[in-house]
């Protein structure tokens, strides 16, 4: 990688950012102008809004805002080169061991950006949904080009991890860890192929908040062999589309199968939270009476677990509750195992410790 600018030169010699138009995820160019050592090597990427940025070769230094960027970061094999992050990728991901003076923004608003320039990267990765326009504005002067990259969006997974590949040089990493999302989703294609819809509700962290069309969460249930219970409702929003319902609009629709998925933490959950949520969600007026909870079919989840790998350790699990015969050779465990300790180098204790069925 080739030597920064101090602060106060960056100051004066600005390394801009190149904005237009492209597909999402993409390496268009890559040049070197140093006599074949390696050194002046540039790349120029495409990333997740079409803005075409140019990096001075793959990272030797990242920041990287939001829990799942840190974990395909992780997963691909270019953790080691992450030195930011958030505080939320702190809390969820433990066996980071991020400390308090690599956290640099608390959320993917709120950015600290003197922060990130003493860390002199070389890149500062952030979704979509966090404030890039901001932090290219406001990196701009220090030289440290953004590139934005939303590894949450199950839509745009594989030109996620292909972009993330190539700004590490890890794109070996990166074709391993597609090859993993791929053989889940073959795994779930085989087997739910001309196996009847079952009515599906998907509950996200507050009671009655759920996914709509658009949502990760309604992409799933569909991958899965379900049907979302509230698909009918069309907000037009985007990925995180997501409501509200009416307590009463649950019974009416009666799901077959309920999922309550809690905030993501790969600290095992403790069986006392299960138990709780357990509770809250059986005891709820006229839930007794729903075909989910009479057949012993409703589900309590960590989302470490099942939003992890762009939702796809979930949708394996959703699909062999939905359609338990045909999975009955399935255990989707040995994959939630696979990708915690090949894919994050974390201890796995056993996936009760993250799923556990209520009743």
């Amino acid at each position: 990688m080739s030597q920064r600018l101090s602060r106060t030169a960056a100051l004066a010699a600005v390394t801009g950012v190149v904005l237009s138009l492209g597909a999402c995820g993409t390496v268009v160019k890559e040049t070197d102008d140093s006599g074949g050592d390696g050194a002046g090597r540039t790349l120029t990427v495409t990333d997740d809004v079409g803005r075409t940025v140019e990096l001075d070769g793959p990272a030797e230094r990242a920041v990287v805002l939001n829990s799942y960027g840190n974990e395909f970061a992780q997963a691909i094999g270019a953790g080691d080169r992450v030195v930011g992050y958030d505080r939320v990728s702190a809390a969820r991901l433990p066996y980071l061991g991020i400390s308090d003076d690599e956290v640099v923004s608390e959320d993917l608003q709120e950015i600290n950006y003197e922060s990130v320039a003493e860390l002199d990267p070389d890149v500062l990765i952030i979704p979509r949904n966090g404030a890039w326009q901001e932090a290219a504005r406001q990196l701009e002067p220090f030289g440290i080009p953004v590139v934005v990259a939303t590894a949450w969006d199950f839509d745009v997974f594989h030109e996620t991890v292909e972009l993330l590949g190539e700004v590490f040089g890890e794109t070996e990493g990166a074709q391993r860890v597609s090859g993993f999302y791929d053989e889940i989703f073959d795994v779930i294609s085989e087997r739910v192929a001309g196996t009847d819809p079952v009515r599906v509700y998907w509950e996200t962290e507050q009671p009655y908040l759920t996914g709509l069309p658009g949502s990760g969460f309604d992409q799933i249930i569909v991958a899965a062999g379900g049907e979302n219970i509230y698909g009918d409702l069309d907000t037009g929003g985007d990925q995180q589309a997501e409501t509200t319902v009416d307590p009463a609009s649950i019974l009416e629709r009666d799901p077959q199968v309920v999922v309550h998925e809690f905030g993501p933490s790969a600290e095992p959950t403790g069986q006392e939270r299960f138990d709780t949520l357990a509770a809250e969600l059986t005891g709820r007026a006229g839930w007794q009476d729903l075909t989910a909870v009479a057949e012993d079919r409703v589900f309590v989840t960590n989302g470490w677990a099942t939003s992890g790998l762009s939702k796809a350790i979930g949708a394996l699990y959703l699909a062999s509750w939905l359609h338990p015969q045909e999975f009955a050779d399935v255990d989707p465990g040995t994959y939630l195992e696979r990708w915690a300790t090949e894919f994050q180098g974390a201890d796995f204790p056993g996936d009760d410790a993250y799923i556990q069925k209520v009743g």
